[in-house]
């Protein structure tokens, strides 16, 4: 009967440590489940980020596209070696060439660079979410301090960029959209080997950038998801 009663005792620690066993998987289970919404619930929320992101981007591109088309548009009769427009890093490059702005050594903009600025202008009046930096080149032949009272080609290049930046914001953009740089001989396009490829070094690149304030926003709202 003692036997019985040991074994009955047995078996039933045995059933009970069982059952906390059960109970403490049961509460895993729940616990991982849990989990594992949470989880799903963080993966549908990046992946709806992520949605915005490419929306965002699509549309980033998609108003770069219009944007170098417009210029193009408006800048067709200056094209050729003198002006070109193209595309990098997501941003419009408008190209000129000295010879089409300025003379030698000079800071004032000749009449029919005057008038392809005018068109640019234009332009960027109706696409008030551009930003515009203007940045000037040289080669990298010495400036003559006799010309007057610049010293070097850092004087020259600001000087060039200031002055076309003064007139886009006289053909209409805002001024707080505007940035103009002297880089000077330092960002050549060609080594300065030859009189041709100095030419092309002495230049006035207008960067235009169109805000990206929506993309900002989305990236900014992530990093705070993320930072949570």
């Amino acid at each position: 009967m003692a036997n019985k009663t040991t074994d009955y005792n047995k078996v039933s620690q045995d059933l009970a440590r069982r059952e906390a066993e059960l109970g403490e998987l049961d509460q895993n289970l729940r616990k991982s489940r849990a989990d594992i919404d949470r989880l799903n619930q963080d993966l549908t929320a990046r992946e709806a980020k992520l949605g915005e992101l490419q929306k965002a981007l699509a549309e980033k591109d998609r108003a770069v596209d219009a944007l170098k088309a417009s210029v193009s548009n408006a800048l067709r009769g200056f094209k050729g070696t003198d002006l070109q427009v193209e595309m990098r890093n997501g941003k419009v490059y408008v190209s000129l060439s000295e010879q089409l702005l300025f003379k030698s050594g000079s800071t004032r903009v000749d009449p029919k660079g005057q008038e392809a600025l005018k068109q640019l202008a234009a332009v960027l009046q109706q696409q008030p979410d551009v930003n515009v930096v203007v940045e000037g080149h040289t080669d990298n032949v010495p400036f003559s301090r006799a010309a007057g009272a610049m010293q070097d080609n850092w004087d020259l290049s600001v000087l060039r960029a200031t002055e076309i930046a003064r007139l886009l914001t006289t053909g209409g953009v805002a001024p707080e959209r505007v940035t103009a740089s002297g880089r000077s001989q330092y960002v050549p396009v060609a080594p300065n080997s030859s009189p041709e490829n100095k030419a092309l070094n002495r230049r006035t690149e207008i960067i235009l950038t169109p805000k990206l304030n929506e993309l900002f926003k989305i990236l900014d709202s992530n990093s705070a998801s993320q930072g949570k």
